[in-house]
């Protein structure tokens, strides 16, 4: 498989909520993470985004996401991926008891990819506020 590939693939099974299982071997290990806002602060690395992924679809259960572009940079092996996340809060875990609201919001992946293939660190930009507020998590 080609990096592009790679990279589609991780994506793909990643917001599918998959599991670490169906990623890890399209990841380096201890391949980076970095989430410049609040409910990431603490995920730093790749297989610790994956994981909480699949935790926020137990909140959020039918989630969905819509990929609108993607691409992929071969100077620098780099794969962006722009996509809209969907979810309602109906499950338990959240910070607060369901509410029943829906978030839809528009977030960037950014997949730095080493020579073998494999992811060697990620970044996601996304406004968290709008998708906390959305959910009702927050004001």
């Amino acid at each position: 498989m080609t990096l592009f590939e790679n990279a589609k693939k991780f994506f793909h099974n990643c917001e599918s909520l998959k599991g670490w299982d169906t990623c890890k071997d399209l990841v380096a290990e201890n391949a980076s993470f970095q989430g410049q806002c609040e409910p990431l602060l603490e995920i730093k690395t790749v297989k610790e985004y994956v994981e909480w992924m699949l935790g926020f679809g137990n909140i959020a259960p039918g989630c969905t996401y819509e990929l609108h572009t993607s691409s992929f940079d071969e100077a620098s092996n780099t794969a962006l991926f722009f996509a809209t996340y969907t979810a309602t809060h109906t499950g338990e875990g959240g910070p607060v008891p369901p509410t029943n609201k829906t978030t839809n919001a528009h977030y960037v992946y950014s997949l730095k990819m080493n020579d073998e293939g494999k992811i060697v660190s990620m970044t996601k930009i996304w406004n968290a506020p709008w998708t906390l507020r959305e959910l009702g998590w927050m004001e």
